[in-house]
């Protein structure tokens, strides 16, 4: 077996004690400088932050979030220079993803009179942390606007569901403009200095985060930033990577930046369908100009067509999180459809594709398993696909480009509200 070395710290990043990050508040997470993926789909060049805050009232102490699991010691260890376990009444629960609570179960222990404080969704999964020990402690459920008071700090809830999961949310410390955000204006990015004017250039890692966690779920962080815009802001202190306390508000104006159509501007009322194919021999690229076509003979649509075997998937993804609609074409080859195809596929996973419009188109030699699967996969996606794929043997004939054009012309209707009416061929439902 071959060792992987030891580990090396950058002197910039070395393990430390609790770090001052407001008046009475106190960073008390753990840093993770060595980790390269996070959650399998994540990676992290530049390791990460799990981020805990300890907030000292007149009338108590309140811990936001753990870290996890590994780091509980640690944790324990800055928790403890700056507070006795007998004065937390208080613990926040912004996320329950074991990266934030993997220590809660021996911060419990340690501190079993704490008042514990989740979102509704959030108490099942509690409940499933602690198991047996659920019953032992006090729970509350809270949502936007409730507040739990430490004598002169006032912590108020603000529910932010699926940002990134169901039971996110942010806490507002009223009294000093301080907006504990867990995982919605983070990153992995880890750097011992902490601070977001301290710290290297973490702009790749947080664009990259936001790709890969925030992304899929833009409506429900628009929600999110509606409720925090109108708060004053001086600080934000996210689950991972830097606190921001230089111009914090700079990015939740780079997130709703993000999450804000660019096509619309030009497109207006107009849907917008994008076209991909793959053609070996060919044929399936005839198919996909007749479908181009006839899909523009509508003025209510705006159609693209696009040849994956001349471009990497990754610069469409853009596109295709504001198309309206989407079709695939691919040839069956071995019985399936070819890479790219499935590539382009794989990588909707980042972004929300429920309820835009789907249809598949291909040549084939012998069997055209392809549009089914690629029809399959859609669905999976959760994209509607009112029309049945469009299967071609070899090369279309002339009568068969026009049913390409006459699919087109469906597709274009069905974005634009008016899906016209069709006599079914019941021997092509039969497969006869």
């Amino acid at each position: 077996m071959t060792s992987a070395g030891p580990t090396v710290f950058h002197p910039d990043r070395a393990p430390h004690g609790p770090v001052p990050v407001a008046e009475r508040v106190t960073w008390i997470g753990a840093l993770d400088p060595d980790l390269r993926s996070f959650d399998i789909i994540l990676k992290t060049a530049n390791g990460t932050t799990y981020n805990s805050y300890l907030v000292r009232g007149s009338a108590g102490v309140a811990v936001i979030d753990t870290v996890k699991q590994e780091f509980t010691t640690d944790f324990l260890t800055k928790l403890e220079a700056v507070a006795r376990y007998d004065e937390i009444t208080t613990l926040v629960l912004n996320h329950l993803e074991p990266d934030h609570t993997g220590a809660v179960p021996e911060l419990l222990r340690r501190a079993p009179h704490a008042h514990i404080y989740v979102s509704p969704r959030g108490l099942q999964v509690l409940r499933a942390l602690l198991k047996d020990r659920f019953d032992d402690y006090t729970v509350t459920t809270v949502t936007t606007g409730d507040t739990v008071s430490l004598g002169d700090r006032t912590l108020k809830i603000l529910t932010t569901p699926y940002v990134h999961w169901p039971d996110t949310q942010c806490t507002y410390l009223e009294e000093q403009n301080l907006l504990f955000t867990c995982d919605l204006l983070g990153c992995h990015y880890c750097d011992g200095r902490l601070f977001n004017d301290r710290v290297g250039d973490f702009r790749f890692s947080f664009e990259y985060y936001f790709d890969h966690i925030m992304r899929p779920f833009k409506r429900y962080v628009a929600e999110a930033l509606d409720m925090i815009e109108p708060l004053e802001i001086d600080m934000i202190a996210p689950g991972h990577g830097p606190v921001l306390r230089t111009h914090p508000r700079d990015y939740i104006t780079h997130y709703r930046r993000l999450i804000t159509k660019r096509l619309a501007r030009e497109t207006g009322t107009q849907k917008t369908l994008l076209i991909f194919y793959v053609s070996a021999y060919g044929a399936t690229a005839q198919m996909a100009g007749a479908i181009h076509d006839g899909a523009a003979e509508s003025e209510d649509v705006r159609v693209s067509l696009f040849d994956l075997e001349g471009g990497d998937v990754a610069p469409f993804i853009d596109l295709i999180e504001e198309a309206d609609g989407l079709a695939f074409g691919t040839p069956t080859i071995n019985g399936d459809a070819v890479r790219i195809v499935w590539d382009m596929l794989s990588s909707l996973v980042d972004i929300d594709t429920k309820g835009k419009l789907g249809a598949a188109f291909g040549s084939y030699g012998w069997t055209g398993e392809a549009v089914g699967m690629v029809e399959a996969r859609m669905q999976g996606l959760k994209m509607r696909v009112p029309e049945r794929g469009l299967k071609i043997r070899m090369h279309p004939t002339g009568d068969e480009l026009e049913e390409c054009r006459d699919f087109g012309r469906r597709l274009a209707a069905h974005l634009a509200g008016r899906p016209m009416e069709r006599e079914i061929d019941l021997s092509a439902l039969l497969g006869s």
